[in-house]
């Protein structure tokens, strides 16, 4: 679905990531973590050019993603991203939210059509009878399901997720990881995770890719990782017993 061969990001002449690659399957859910400022988001940005990368390769379904995007791309048409602040509009209802993607790509779109595929999404995250709500009227969980029906309307083959369950306390980031493992398993999207939240990774990784020093420490699977014997590695997944 996802491959990355030596890419290189930051910001400037500020070199955050040097030299990552790493391949990502079909369905998976797919976890990047480390410590905060190790780069996880400017991984992210640089694969879906929010911020390009500096150099380095980008494979999209096997067809090369050349950044800046040339505008008659189809690459945002097929992804579906959650922001950490969930990036809802404030002057919209939870619907028109959710339709936007729709109105953006597709103008000459049946209005009727798009409110239905809009409410189907709602449905699925279970917030079809809050759909004329505004998102001031809502609870941050809620924003966050809103903001993943927007990611699906278009029903992407991989939503990147960054930082999903940011400002969420421990109940509502729980019931959220597990409507997202319901859906992936449902939908077999594929999912592009950015967290430090360890309960989470736990939960629901199954391949993760651990960045520190601008470098890919570790990639492999989620058992794989509570295997390892990189130190860092050991550290990250058992706090109590090493520390922070």
């Amino acid at each position: 679905m996802l491959k990355v061969e030596n890419l290189t990001a930051g910001y400037g002449n500020n070199i955050i990531l040097e030299d990552i690659s790493f391949s990502i399957e079909n369905g998976e859910r797919f976890v990047v973590l480390g410590e905060s400022g190790c780069g996880k988001s400017t991984l992210m940005k640089a694969i879906v050019g929010l911020n390009p990368p500096i150099s380095g390769n980008v494979f999209f379904k096997d067809n090369e993603i050349i950044h800046p995007l040339p505008e008659n791309t189809t690459f945002y048409k097929e992804i579906g991203i959650l922001y950490q602040s969930s990036a809802l509009m404030t002057s919209l209802t939870l619907e028109e939210n959710v339709m936007l993607p729709i109105n953006m790509h597709y103008p000459d779109f049946p209005l009727k059509n798009a409110k239905d595929i809009a409410c189907e999404k709602l449905a699925m995250v279970n917030l079809y009878q809050h759909r004329d709500k505004y998102p001031q009227e809502l609870s941050g969980g809620m924003k966050k399901r809103g903001a993943l029906a927007r990611a699906l309307v278009m029903d992407p083959d991989i939503i990147f997720f960054d930082e999903p369950q940011a400002g969420l306390d421990p109940v509502t980031a729980r019931d959220l990881d597990m409507l997202f493992i319901k859906l992936n398993e449902q939908l077999k999207t594929t999912y592009f995770i950015v967290t430090h939240e360890l309960l989470s990774i736990k939960r629901s990784a199954q391949k993760v890719l651990m960045l520190a020093d601008k470098k890919v420490l570790f990639f492999g699977t989620f058992e794989e990782a509570m295997q390892s014997d990189i130190y860092k590695v050991k550290r990250f997944f058992n706090v109590d017993k090493y520390g922070k």
